[in-house]
């Protein structure tokens, strides 16, 4: 427990926030897509498990279509990218949490939710020293009230249910299988883009949809297990 909230909670969330403070959102985004290939690299090291021939070429469909969406489509704006301070944290941060998607496995048997409550209870505890050294050294929140409602956000949603969702699913199908759904954030990004910042819908999103649903799904058949190592000890 202490592990798993150490890299998962604490680790992952402090790093990726401070990268966000100092690079851009397009590379976040493509620095994201290679937590799948992350992902297979600690089950080899950790557990000698190898990708089938299908889950790797699947991985590399979806990056494709996480390129066209992050690039818009433009070879050109893929070009010109640059990887700063930011991005260091962001790449460190997704490492870190690639081992703890991994290590899931081996979580206590345990509800889902009873888990996830400790794991962040943990983790807090982890971060609560720094969190006092911020404050001592006169750092405040800012902003008023739209400030602290984007805290609530972010503390219900990604913090908690994404978590609990994504917990879930990889007891379900696995580490490898589970992580190809981040794949999935650089396209429900342009949706959201969308929706709120009034920006249109293009050709390049489509396109980046078709390639990530391909890839998805292309690493997805014959990879569900019905009766894993985790179910077996938690009754649902």
């Amino acid at each position: 427990m202490l592990l798993l909230s150490a890299t998962g909670i604490a680790s992952y969330n402090t790093m990726s926030y401070i990268g966000l403070t100092s690079t851009t959102a397009l590379n976040v985004l493509l620095l994201q897509s290679a937590t799948p290939l992350i992902i297979i690299v600690w089950a080899y090291l950790l557990f000698r498990e190898t990708p089938t021939a299908r889950q790797a070429l699947g991985v590399c469909v979806s990056l494709i279509g996480v390129g066209v969406i992050a690039a818009r489509g433009s070879a050109e704006v893929l070009a010109h990218l640059r990887l700063n301070r930011g991005d260091v944290w962001v790449l460190a941060a997704l490492t870190i949490y690639g081992f703890y998607c991994v290590a899931l496995r081996k979580r206590p048997a345990v509800h889902p939710l009873s888990f996830l409550v400790a794991a962040m209870g943990i983790g807090s505890l982890m971060m609560l020293p720094f969190v006092i050294g911020e404050y001592a050294a006169g750092a405040r929140i800012e902003g008023g009230l739209p400030s602290y409602l984007g805290i609530a956000y972010t503390a219900v949603l990604p913090s908690f249910v994404a978590y609990l969702f994504f917990n879930r699913g990889v007891e379900l199908i696995g580490s490898g299988p589970a992580g190809q759904s981040l794949h999935l954030m650089p396209l429900f990004g342009s949706v959201l883009a969308v929706v709120f910042l009034n920006e249109r819908f293009q050709l390049y999103h489509a396109a980046g949809f078709a390639f990530i649903a391909a890839g998805i799904l292309l690493a997805s058949l014959r990879t569900i297990r019905r009766n894993s190592p985790i179910q077996k000890r938690i009754v649902t």
